[in-house]
């Protein structure tokens, strides 16, 4: 499948201009607040406040994706990583409610990884569980937030969640992009942004397949 994205150039570059304008733009405004969260984060997580995971970008390029940290590294008995719940601290629920977390993406936009609209970057490892429709996410770029983002994020089952991708990248448009940023920013200010409970918590994508392959 090519992707309207690769069929409408001019529409392609335009896209990509107004994600360097606007993180940029972004960037050098909050810059001031960034570095006061990042402090923060640091001095209730122990840590340097930020938080940096390998991700699997366009065509399955693999990136260094930035966050704010929100967890601390708490673990079992075993040393197994406690579950995200149980991690996330009263700062990093705010910072997750606000998306306040996701500020140092912008430098990933100027890097070229990352895109304002697109479809959630999401472990290299979840790659080889795509079926052959699903993997047509990666063929565009990854972005902040998303048509799934917009219609649950993590309420939804990863089913749905992959679906709604997928939708994007057939019926990707300049202003369907517009669409998703406006509903993305009411979102946000209504706290909707992501939910921070053990009924959010989505299971490893992995996981879910395997269930799923169990049962058929």
């Amino acid at each position: 499948m090519i992707p309207l994205l690769d069929r409408r150039p001019i529409a392609a570059r335009l896209k990509r201009a107004v994600d360097i304008i606007v993180a940029a733009a972004v960037l050098v405004l909050a810059c001031p607040l960034m570095l006061v969260i990042i402090a923060a984060s640091a001095f209730v997580h122990r840590s340097t406040g930020l938080f940096k995971d390998v991700r699997v970008g366009r065509y399955g390029r693999v990136f260094t994706m930035w966050k704010i940290q929100t967890m601390r590294d708490s673990r079992n008995a075993q040393g197994m990583p406690l579950p995200d719940q149980a991690r996330v601290t009263s700062l990093g629920a705010f910072l997750r409610k606000t998306s306040l977390d996701e500020l140092p993406q912008l430098w990933n936009i100027l890097e070229g990884d990352v895109s304002l609209v697109g479809p959630r970057p999401l472990p290299p490892r979840y790659a080889a569980y795509f079926n052959d429709v699903e993997r047509s996410r990666l063929l565009v770029p990854p972005g902040i937030t998303g048509w799934a983002q917009v219609h649950g994020r993590n309420l939804l089952d990863w089913g749905e969640r992959l679906a709604l991708d997928v939708w994007y990248v057939r019926n990707w448009s300049p202003a369907l992009d517009c669409r998703i940023l406006w509903l993305t920013f009411w979102q946000v200010l209504a706290g909707r942004s992501n939910a921070v409970t053990s009924s959010a918590v989505m299971p490893d994508f992995d996981q879910y397949r395997l269930e799923q392959q169990g049962r058929s």
